[in-house]
């Protein structure tokens, strides 16, 4: 295995630890590659459930904090969740990963530490995407 999943697998996982998931007990971790640097978040439930944050999301937000990822930079998202089958980020993650993947992005799944259960090409989660390109095709 790469040493740059290895190393984002061990990240989304010391992430899912961290989730905050009273309501849902669903506890995600995600984490993203963009310019050979990991940045990591985990889900953040809220009682008013309209608020709760993704783990993807987290993750990018942790990456734009640190003036790491800008539009094409994103070359690997991560999502780990203990289950039985592969979760994929929702469909506003999807929207917000669009916005800074490349052709290559990758998304990898993990249903447990230390294992990778299935990669996909990002651009086959989210076919036909409105993105940046979009707005300034006038």
């Amino acid at each position: 295995m790469d040493s740059h999943i290895e190393a984002l697998l061990e990240a989304a996982w010391q992430a899912e630890e961290a989730a905050y998931a009273p309501y849902s007990r669903f506890k995600v971790g995600a984490a993203v590659l963009s310019q050979n640097r990991i940045f990591s978040g985990c889900n953040v439930e809220n009682a008013s459930y309209g608020l709760t944050v993704c783990a993807e999301r987290h993750a990018i937000a942790s990456a734009i904090t640190f003036a790491c990822l800008e539009p094409g930079s994103l070359d690997a998202v991560l999502v780990a969740v203990r289950t039985n089958k592969p979760t994929y980020p929702c469909g506003a993650c999807r929207q917000v990963i669009v916005e800074f993947a490349n052709q290559n992005t990758t998304v990898y799944l993990s249903t447990q530490p230390g294992h990778i259960l299935k990669q996909v090409p990002f651009h086959t989660l989210l076919p036909s995407a409105f993105g940046p390109g979009d707005l300034s095709d006038g």
